[in-house]
């Protein structure tokens, strides 16, 4: 898969509902970027506070941004507040440092897209966010 499509976008967002209820976690929201930005599908779960939505695509477009997972770039940041604070600026704070943001990439390592997720602790929300690749054939289990 050199690009993602809708189909694939799908298979993430319900993989990763589908291993949210396995897990019992409060509700959330998923959203999938392909590598534009560009949303390809979104899904919120009844009863996911209103700031779901902003908080993941937030997320996804940070870990597509700067080409690496958001629990990758919350660590990065801890180590270079001031750099990190002018990216939340410049992007007018469409980013989030919290574990739920990750990249999805082709097999040959080229940047594909983006999953956000947003609604229970990064932890949970990033597993969820793994999940849906796994779902969707676009990660191996023994990865993560």
């Amino acid at each position: 898969m050199s690009a993602l499509d809708l189909a694939a976008a799908q298979a993430i967002v319900a993989g990763a509902l589908n291993d949210a209820r396995a897990r019992n976690a409060k509700p959330l929201a998923v959203i999938v970027l392909d590598a534009g930005g560009h949303p390809l599908a979104f899904a919120r779960e009844d009863g996911a506070t209103i700031y779901r939505f902003d908080i993941a695509r937030a997320k996804a477009a940070g870990a597509l941004g700067m080409g690496d997972d958001t629990r990758v770039l919350a660590q990065r940041a801890q180590a270079n507040p001031a750099f990190f604070q002018s990216v939340a600026v410049a992007v007018n704070g469409a980013i989030a440092f919290s574990p739920g943001g990750v990249v999805v990439r082709h097999e040959a390592g080229n940047l594909i897209g983006a999953v956000g997720i947003s609604g229970d602790t990064g932890d949970i929300d990033e597993l969820c966010a793994f999940a849906g690749l796994v779902a969707a054939g676009l990660r191996q289990e023994d990865t993560q």
